[in-house]
């Protein structure tokens, strides 16, 4: 797969902000490679980018569309068909991150070979994967958790990456979603992945590294989600983690999707996630606390962060807003 910059990010009529994470997502970590995003009438929520029609952004240069949304189950509307054939008629490659498959739609098919465009279904792994085994990997292995979905656990590994890389260690970014496969440029869509193959699959992603190599694994889900904890238990075992971060974002009362569901606490969320990941790895620690603290000013948060410090004599941190050093320097 080579995925061709720069970027249209297409975020259609968008009214939540999380549900344009994967635009957001290369938009803050890989902004050079946009052109800019393209909306329709009723969004509300945009990722700060330049705002250009499909033929502008061709104009300009851009190589490929992103379909910069998500919304529940991954459904492709057709009302988004006639934005992709007109990106393709402009020579755009088109890149979706939705369960829903490109290649799914004849007419989009069509267009995208009369047009010798590239099609892109990056949640749909195609290699072929393995049972996990448990077995003791070299190198070191760090494993985004949350509390829920969509807490920060991909901007918490990127930070983290950034944070280790200005220290000058040996680190890599493994992306286990679509959001992070865009940044990165490479992964697997772990959701995507066969249950009996999610560990064996991780596994893969994160192989044997000399001794003082680091491995960030993109968390996600939750366990404590009734809807995806399966997901991260099997990321849990196969990147048998010598270190975990906690994500939280504060003020939530319930789990992403399900109003009728408790919400962890963070206590609860560290003695779930060192149980399971005892499993592959017994000497399992947990590193920090990333707290998305955007729903409160800067100070109310630090204060939260400091406070939370305390309790759990751990470093705790915003990613966004104050980076991710202090876990760094904890780190075994």
């Amino acid at each position: 797969m080579k995925i061709t910059s720069p970027y249209l990010l297409f975020i259609g009529d968008a009214t939540d902000q999380l549900s344009i994470k994967m635009a957001q997502s290369i938009a803050d970590w890989r902004p050079e490679l946009c052109i800019g995003e393209l909306s329709t009438p009723g969004c509300t929520v945009t990722t700060g980018l330049a705002k250009y029609t499909i033929s502008d952004a061709a104009k300009l240069g851009a190589k490929t569309f992103v379909l910069g949304f998500a919304n529940s189950g991954g459904l492709l509307d057709k009302k988004w068909l006639p934005y992709i054939l007109e990106a393709l008629n402009q020579g755009m490659d088109i890149v979706s991150g939705l369960h829903d498959k490109l290649t799914n739609f004849s007419e989009v098919v069509s267009k995208a070979y009369s047009a010798n465009c590239n099609l892109f279904d990056i949640r749909h792994p195609t290699a072929q994967f393995t049972t996990g085994t448990g077995r003791k990997r070299s190198g070191k292995r760090l494993l985004t958790v949350g509390t829920d979905c969509s807490v920060g656990k991909m901007y918490t590994s990127l930070s983290l990456e950034k944070a280790m890389q200005q220290k000058g260690l040996d680190v890599s970014f493994r992306a286990t979603g679509q959001c992070g496969i865009l940044v990165a440029g490479t992964g697997i869509a772990i959701d995507c992945v066969i249950a009996d193959f999610i560990s064996g699959a991780v596994e893969s992603l994160s192989p044997d590294a000399h001794a003082q190599h680091w491995d960030i694994i993109e968390g996600q889900g939750s366990l404590s989600h009734p809807a995806f904890a399966g997901v991260s238990l099997g990321l849990l075992h196969g990147s048998q983690p010598d270190a975990l971060v906690i994500c939280h974002a504060l003020n939530r009362t319930h789990m992403r999707g399900l109003p009728n569901t408790a919400f962890p606490s963070i206590a609860q969320t560290i003695e779930k996630n060192i149980s399971a990941a005892q499993l592959t790895n017994p000497n399992v620690i947990v590193a920090g606390i990333a707290i998305n603290t955007s729903s409160v000013c800067v100070q109310e948060g630090r204060e939260i962060c400091e406070q939370l410090s305390k309790e759990f004599s751990l470093p705790c941190v915003d990613p966004v807003r104050d980076g991710t050093a202090l876990i760094v320097e904890n780190l075994p």
